[in-house]
């Protein structure tokens, strides 16, 4: 068993709002520079719908990720390997281009200042940010912002191809219209495929934290780690030549403050916090078979309150700090204890540690008397007749295993109806108390779920350990001393993953 400790985070997507804060504040700090222009390295989708860049989940198209050979019961990368590598040095033909993410563009606001009086009124001329020409916007980064039903890009998501015909059809009428916002920003996967596909060496995984860096000084912009991350959360610099990622604002970090995007989320959906991982079992949860990936990612993360945990964590280097905040971990509670956050296509095999609870998105209902009414004859109508189908939810976060999230359902579910009876009291105790134990839970759960969801602090949300600098500074020496000049601003020597 060999303990790594990770800074990971959850994200509750029934409690996002869609007001893009979290973008802007990251754009504000990180990607507002030449260059960075048609970077998001947060971005907010509305789904159905394409995403950005556009339709980056079909790996048949972008060849992210890692694949399993059946053959050799090991996964492999869907985009290079040393053959591929020496001959697509020079040429990466699965890339995402400029039309994929969206030309950046500004207004040509002379055009306005200084036009001379006259009888018409003046209008600012869009042009690119790249080249200067005039141009004409046909996308942006949230082109498809809140059109769930939009027969052009909510149609054409990937994940529709899980669902029948007739559910796609009935997913697009009116009265059943419905949609949900995705936050992303980079997973800094326990696998990530971006590491093992750079042929420079220059993204590696912090040892102290988990978190994926790219050493500039490294990089020589092959852009082999923009192909190979299957959630397009690398980009490239044209300005630069160098390859550019969400760094989880790690200065901020370590300083003790939440990622500026964590920081400004107005629906306060995310939360931050340790995780302890067995890092020798990395390849074997990683090959597994697709439906069993979300219970072996359960298994890979350990329990930080187990005595031979803590000895070998303490063991592996691992500050006992680090380990109380991993025992106080709300991430650990969501993914681990209460199982109802899910890894964002867990297909991928990089293992995410970005983790999601699925929204619970409001059931079908009806008008009698001039009155809505949802449907509560029975306690999981919300789960049998939701808006979205699980189906379409399962393609995204259990690699199309539904019962996963059908249990994870029905514990939002209960954690509803447990609060509606003790708020409202119209509902048979009985049966709530029923559907609480068909669940897997309990009314003290229930409440547990419910504080943290909707009633926390700013530290039950963010639980950050203390910086050691020590410890990363004694890997950078042995780094310097066994492999030369790491680079100014990373700690930590590469992990270069599978």
């Amino acid at each position: 068993m060999n303990i790594r400790a990770q800074v990971s985070m959850m994200f509750h997507l029934d409690k996002c709002i869609g007001c893009h804060t979290c973008s802007v504040a990251c754009k504000n700090i990180w990607t507002d520079r030449q260059g960075t222009e048609y970077m998001w390295w947060n971005n907010v989708e509305t789904k159905p719908g394409t995403g950005y860049p556009t339709k980056w989940e079909d790996q048949d198209k972008y060849k992210g990720g890692w694949k399993k050979d059946e053959e050799k019961e090991k996964i492999e990368l869907r985009s290079t390997n040393k053959v591929k590598g020496i001959a697509n040095l020079f040429h990466q033909p699965h890339l995402p281009t400029i039309d994929d993410y969206y030309e950046p563009w500004t207004y040509k606001y002379s055009d306005l200042f200084d036009a001379p009086a006259g009888d018409d009124q003046p209008t600012a001329k869009p042009i690119s940010l790249i080249t200067g020409d005039d141009i004409d916007i046909k996308a942006g980064p949230n082109w498809d912002d809140d059109l769930g039903g939009s027969p052009i890009y909510a149609s054409n998501d990937p994940n529709l191809g899980a669902i029948s015909e007739k559910d796609r059809e009935t997913l697009f009428e009116i009265d059943r219209l419905v949609f949900f916002y995705l936050p992303r920003i980079c997973n800094h996967c326990a696998n990530p495929s971006c590491v093992a596909s750079c042929p420079s060496g220059a993204i590696y995984k912090r040892g102290e934290d988990g978190i994926v860096l790219v050493n500039q000084n490294v990089c020589r912009g092959w852009r082999f780690c923009v192909t190979a991350c299957p959630y397009k959360k690398v980009y490239y610099n044209w300005k630069s030549g160098k390859s550019e990622k969400c760094i989880l604002c790690y200065p901020r970090l370590e300083t003790g403050q939440p990622p500026a995007c964590f920081h400004s989320c107005v629906g306060r959906i995310r939360y931050l916090g340790m995780l302890l991982y067995d890092a020798d079992r990395i390849e074997e949860i990683a090959s597994c078979d697709e439906s069993e990936l979300v219970e072996k990612q359960r298994e890979l993360i350990l329990d930080p309150f187990d005595p031979k945990v803590i000895a070998q964590a303490e063991k592996d280097g691992i500050h006992a700090s680090v380990i109380e905040s991993a025992q106080k971990s709300p991430v650990y509670k969501f993914v681990k204890e209460w199982k109802l956050a899910l890894p964002l296509h867990p297909e991928f095999r990089t293992l995410p540690m970005l983790f999601y609870v699925p929204p619970l998105l409001p059931v079908l209902g009806r008008v009698e008397n001039g009155t809505y009414e949802s449907n509560s004859d029975t306690f999981f109508t919300s789960l049998e007749q939701a808006r979205v189908p699980v189906e379409y939810l399962a393609k995204m976060f259990s690699a199309g295993n539904q019962e996963i999230i059908k249990d994870t359902y029905r514990k939002l579910i209960s954690v509803r109806l447990s609060k509606r009876l003790e708020e409202v009291g119209d509902l048979d105790e009985v049966k709530v108390e029923e559907a609480i134990a068909t669940a897997g839970l309990t009314k003290e759960t229930c409440d547990a779920i419910f504080r943290l969801t909707s009633l926390p602090t700013l530290e039950d949300r963010f639980v950050i350990p203390p910086s050691h600098r020590e410890y990363a500074i004694s890997m950078l020496e042995d780094t310097q001393q066994h492999k030369g000049e790491v680079g100014v601003g990373f700690s930590e020597k590469p992990e270069r993953g599978l």
